[in-house]
């Protein structure tokens, strides 16, 4: 990444994020300033979100750091002395900062509709903030951090040659069955060597988030991270109905499917090694080399360019300033993310590409983040740039499927560029599925304080079973009864999984929209996008064009159009 010194007018330019007391010093400043009118108390709070989006760089640098280098011993201890000694101080702080905006008798004076989203979201946060929850939250990060090493150390000795598990996926798609169960049964080795210990370290984890909800004194993690999330347009038992639309119109549809490909295969029953390969037997899809990333980032520029040209000038401040991390290697997190600079308000993108479609989808996927960051980084209250998060995944998932039309770029043979966008329309069918699994299993385990192990186990293969039946786990059910140990929102960001469900449907909906109307459909796109976080999530839908609603009602129809879509394109 580029170091681009950034213009503070209250912030000192040569300040030093590991010396607390110098950001004590400034917090203090703030806290003791007075404020005798909505003007002052605007500017207040223009020079917290200075001092706040400074140190929430420093921090994700630190982060940053250490997804793309999990084996480097300073690196990491770097990340721990901020997550040890700097935010856990920094939290009661901004709790402070937060309650005297919501005790300000000047904060009526702010008449923008987006102070209203800022008060209503601290007051939310200063009604949950409890001091004993600062060490416990920084344990809870330093336990995640242990998630990701031990996924990060995980390779495989698969035929002579050391593998990443990501690399490992490639095999999956391979023409030849013997490979593909080898290769699954390698990983799925390796994974379980592990799982003991995943096991204990989610239990610790549990335990934590559970002392954390009664501290905060409501009733139980899913009460709480519903609050902390700023939840306030859709409730728990809306997410169970999500649940329960997705089995009336997408499991039956993925069903179709799977039978569809279990016939073409020449199978009885599918088994976990079937599921990615082309069910004809061509061999995989390889829109690049893995060891051309240039190729790739150079591709996935024209795709954005034929959408649109601004998005390609957007996408080409990430290639200019370094803001790109994208090969799979060893000693590197698992997974990928969009995470925003937020003083220099520029977005870095993560990922593991190894030469497949999926990388595709991937780096479509978060680019839509980073033009969601750059199209809202006008707002000068950072704390107001993120939207919720049912609406960023929008941004993402809208980009996958506005990207697909293009995906002859990668491919000589325009067939090949059909069949990408037909399996990426057939995972999007498995996905929903997958969503509202993940998501029924974390209200089970956070509605359930004393369940053990084995009733969790029990939980999770119930709702395996209402979703994804048709699979034989035959020899396997160890790993079936802990897949969703691979699922790393479950350590990382608990609850946070429903948000991918709804926005792939506000995404589905902007891509029947641009199938008609392409221009309009952008259109709305991007002005939903500049507004970043400063409109409630209706608004933010309705912006875009499109309903926030994740009912029956909206699921039947999507499910009919992508039917319709997969039966006209070629297998």
């Amino acid at each position: 990444m580029l170091d681009i010194a950034p213009t503070r007018r209250f912030v000192p330019q040569q300040l030093s994020f590991d010396d607390f007391s110098q950001l004590q010093t400034l917090f203090q400043s703030l806290l003791q300033r007075n404020i005798n009118s909505p003007e002052e108390l605007e500017r207040w709070l223009l020079d917290y979100s200075e001092l706040y989006a400074a140190i929430d760089e420093f921090g994700q640098r630190r982060y940053i750091d250490k997804s793309r280098h999990t084996d480097d011993p300073e690196i990491e201890k770097a990340f721990f002395h901020f997550v040890e000694n700097i935010e856990p101080k920094v939290k009661p702080l901004h709790f402070a900062m937060q309650k005297k905006l919501v005790e300000s008798p000047h904060r009526a004076g702010l008449t923008d509709p987006k102070y209203a989203i800022l008060i209503r979201h601290w007051q939310a946060d200063v009604e949950l903030f409890r001091e004993q929850n600062v060490p416990l939250e920084t344990e809870q990060t330093k336990l995640v951090a242990e998630y990701d090493k031990i996924n990060g150390a995980m390779t495989v000795n698969f035929r002579g040659a050391e593998y990443t598990l990501q690399q490992m996926s490639r095999f999956q798609e391979d023409p030849d069955r013997g490979t593909r169960q080898a290769a699954w049964e390698a990983t799925v080795h390796r994974r379980l060597r592990d799982a003991d210990r995943l096991e204990d370290l989610f239990d610790e984890i549990l335990k934590i988030r559970w002392q954390i909800a009664r501290n905060a004194g409501v009733s139980d993690p899913r009460a709480f991270y519903f609050k902390q999330y700023k939840r306030f347009d859709y409730t728990p038992e809306d997410c169970l109905r999500f649940a329960d639309a997705v089995a009336e119109t997408f499991v039956p549809l993925m069903r179709a499917l799977d039978s569809e490909r279990a016939s073409s295969l020449g199978l009885s029953r599918l088994r976990p090694w079937d599921l990615a390969v082309d069910p004809r037997g061509r061999p995989p899809l390889r829109p690049f080399e893995e060891t051309d990333i240039d190729r790739f980032v150079g591709k996935t520029h024209e795709i954005f360019r034929r959408i649109s040209p601004a998005l390609a000038e957007d996408f080409e401040i990430l290639r200019r300033h370094q803001l790109l991390d994208l090969s799979s290697r060893k000693g590197k997190a698992p997974g990928g993310y969009q995470a925003l600079l937020a003083e220099r308000r520029e977005p870095f993108i993560f990922m593991n590409a190894v030469g497949t479609q999926d990388d595709v989808r991937v780096l479509l996927h978060e680019g839509g983040h980073a033009f969601h960051s750059l199209a809202a980084r006008h707002e000068p209250l950072v704390f107001l740039i993120h939207a919720p998060l049912e609406f960023c995944e929008v941004a993402s998932m809208s980009m996958e499927l506005l990207g697909a039309p293009h995906f002859e770029l990668f491919y000589d043979d325009p067939a090949d560029a059909a069949r990408a966008a037909r399996d990426h329309l057939t995972k999007i069918v498995r996905t929903l599925p997958w969503v509202a699994t993940i998501d029924s299993f974390q209200h089970w385990i956070y509605t359930h304080p004393k369940h053990t192990r084995r009733e969790r186990t029990e939980a999770w293969l119930e709702l395996a079973e209402r979703f994804y039946h048709q699979v034989d786990w035959t020899n396997w059910q160890p790993w079936n009864e802990r897949r969703w140990m691979s699922q790393l929102h479950i350590f990382h960001v608990p609850f946070y999984y429903i948000e991918y469900g709804i926005a792939q449907l506000g995404a589905l909906q902007v891509w029947l929209k641009a199938k008609s109307d392409p221009q309009q459909a952008l259109a709305n796109y991007r002005a939903a996008l500049r507004l970043g976080g400063t409109r409630p999530l209706p608004q933010l839908f309705a912006a875009a064009g499109i309903h926030f609603d994740f009912s029956r009602k909206t699921l039947a129809p999507l499910a009919a159009a992508v039917a319709e879509e997969l039966a006209r394109l070629p297998e």
